[in-house]
């Protein structure tokens, strides 16, 4: 198992719109990308994280650059962003 996290840097006046774009693509994420098993959206106050699981981290590592990432998710998010979105991937024990 693996999770790709995802914190993006949103001002207040963003989240709902981030939180929308979330929302939007968590039905096709789940349903067409490789290995996807669940997707997590944590709102804290100093940012925003998406949690993304996978079932290896093959898999996770080639959703970044997958056109629903590249082309769908980062091109609606990346007006919303203050700062440039910092990516993780962890492999589970």
């Amino acid at each position: 198992m693996a999770k790709l996290e995802i914190t993006l840097m949103v001002s207040a006046a963003n989240r709902a719109a981030a939180a929308a774009v979330y929302v939007k693509y968590k039905k096709p994420f789940l349903e067409t990308v490789a290995g996807a098993t669940s997707k997590d959206l944590l709102i804290r106050d100093e940012d925003v994280q998406v949690l993304h699981g996978f079932d290896t981290v093959l898999n996770a590592t080639a959703y970044l650059s997958s056109a629903l990432f590249t082309k769908d998710v980062v091109a609606e998010l990346s007006p919303l962003l203050d700062a440039a979105p910092e990516v993780r991937i962890y492999e589970e024990a």
